[in-house]
């Protein structure tokens, strides 16, 4: 295959042959897997999530695998287990869909949290150990979780431990206008924007193009005075009368490192305040915990957020 001068905007070109709008949730996906990391995905049913993972999936050349988590999946489910063959009179291990390069885990609150632990677990390590033996997941791993921010009966809300694991919490909401007209246009014509193919989808790059472009992304500069003013809004969200927990060193850190990429994807090689502010909501909305009377209030966590960097100076 041969790359093109910009692969990740390529990819992007191909993604919207598929998908109208939602620019900003497939920038947060390509930061994800530059740097490594797993997004948990909040929205409704039908706003184009697990068709946006498997465009995204087949633009890049990866392997994609969607399991739909519920009550009864057992973590074996997920990471695969050791089966005996009787021909052979062997045990041989039989791996689950978690070895995949793009995972899609629909609904990740509606199993239970032994299962979430396991599915958690092969994200943090980028292994899983069965009967003692460990076995590599690919590379690129990129785990996106769904939730429904509607339906809360018969959930299992991941602890904020566990939502630490994630990088962003990406929200996908409805469409603008011209897209959701797009959207019924292709309908009206008869497309399936699940075939791909048939919407003239291909692959514009892959694996070699993201480890490309991770390794500069690292390259990236971050100013003294941008680091500070991550530091400054960290230090705001601890003080924070309307939190209850704010960020942790980590939760810092990953801004930082989401903001190069980001600042890559756009052309540049050092980050500004602006890219710092742009990811800001979606590194930190899921790692803060608010005070119930002010939630009693209409407060948001993004709301809180939006009132930290408000307070902060922004560094020239």
């Amino acid at each position: 295959m041969n790359q093109p001068d910009d692969p990740m905007g390529a990819v992007r070109a191909e993604v919207a042959k598929a998908v109208a709008g939602h620019a900003e949730v497939l920038d947060g996906l390509l930061v994800a897997l530059l740097v490594r990391g797993h997004v948990l995905l909040e929205g409704v049913p039908g706003v184009a999530k697990t068709l946006m993972v498997k465009a995204l999936a087949h633009s890049l050349d990866l392997g994609f695998r969607r399991i739909q988590l519920a009550p009864d999946l057992m973590p074996s489910d997920i990471t695969g287990n050791v089966v005996y063959e009787a021909a052979t009179g062997d045990f041989r291990f039989r791996r689950g869909p978690v070895f995949s390069n793009l995972l899609l885990a629909d609904e990740i609150n509606r199993t239970p949290p032994k299962t979430q632990a396991a599915l958690l677990e092969a994200m943090e390590e980028r292994q899983v150990t069965i009967e003692g033996e460990s076995h590599e997941l690919p590379d690129p791993f990129l785990v996106v979780a769904t939730q429904n921010p509607v339906e809360f009966e018969g959930t299992y809300p991941l602890p904020e431990a566990q939502l630490d694991r994630f990088l962003f919490k990406l929200t996908v909401g409805y469409p603008g206008r011209d897209d959701e007209r797009s959207v019924l246009r292709m309908h009206d014509e008869g497309r399936d924007p699940h075939d791909l193919a048939g919407l003239g989808l291909r692959p514009v790059a892959g694996a070699d193009a993201l480890r490309d472009g991770a390794q500069r992304v690292v390259a990236v500069e971050v100013a003294e005075a941008v680091a500070d003013y991550i530091l400054d809004l960290a230090e705001e969200t601890r003080r924070s009368p309307s939190l209850i927990l704010g960020v942790s060193p980590r939760a810092a850190a990953m801004l930082l490192v989401a903001s190069k990429a980001w600042a890559f994807l756009r052309g540049r090689g050092f980050v500004t305040p602006d890219d710092v502010k742009a990811l800001v909501r979606p590194a930190w909305r899921h790692r803060v915990v608010l005070r119930p009377e002010v939630e009693l209030e209409g407060a948001t966590t993004d709301s809180v957020i939006d009132a930290v960097v408000d307070r902060v100076p922004v560094p020239r």
